[in-house]
């Protein structure tokens, strides 16, 4: 159990990486200078790597003929929220997230990313080194980060 005695929602993160070993960020349209890599639920009885490359193509546009898959978190990475998100987000059903995240090498274009989704996320992309993606990262997900980046550090730039 999370925060206030609520359970952890489970989550799939991506971990987009391209021919340079940058990392796919994303600007959040609710949150101005808050960057992040695409992420969201698992449904039902999805796989948390089926969640991923689903959520990688709501988030971004990139199918997942697009990608290799190379590697998964080994285990689950938790974080929970502040107090004073808690009871606000997710419809006040969850103290945290427990991720799985999934690593994937990108094998389109730049043109292949449209974050003008049917439900936009993101105001703006780009590919940054993960110490940048760090430093722009909402700091209740650092922690995350650091964790998730160390597990893929031998791809990463």
């Amino acid at each position: 159990m999370g925060p206030g005695g609520l359970p952890y929602r489970p989550c799939a993160g991506v971990v987009l990486m391209n021919a340079e070993g940058l990392v796919f960020a994303g600007q959040r349209i609710d949150m101005p200078g808050a960057w992040q890599m695409p992420q969201g639920g698992i449904d039902g009885d999805e796989t948390p790597r089926d969640a991923a490359l689903r959520e990688l193509t709501e988030e971004t546009g990139v199918s997942p003929d697009k990608v290799e898959v190379l590697a998964e978190t080994p285990g689950w990475v938790y974080y929970d929220l502040p107090p004073e998100l808690l009871g606000k987000v997710w419809k006040g059903r969850y103290g945290g997230q427990r991720q799985k995240w999934v690593l994937m090498r990108f094998l389109g274009e730049d043109a292949d990313i449209r974050i003008d989704t049917d439900h936009p996320e993101f105001q703006e992309w780009r590919w940054m080194p993960p110490t940048a993606l760090l430093e722009n990262i909402v700091p209740f997900k650092r922690g995350v980060y650091e964790e998730v980046l160390a597990a893929f550090q031998g791809w990463l730039r």
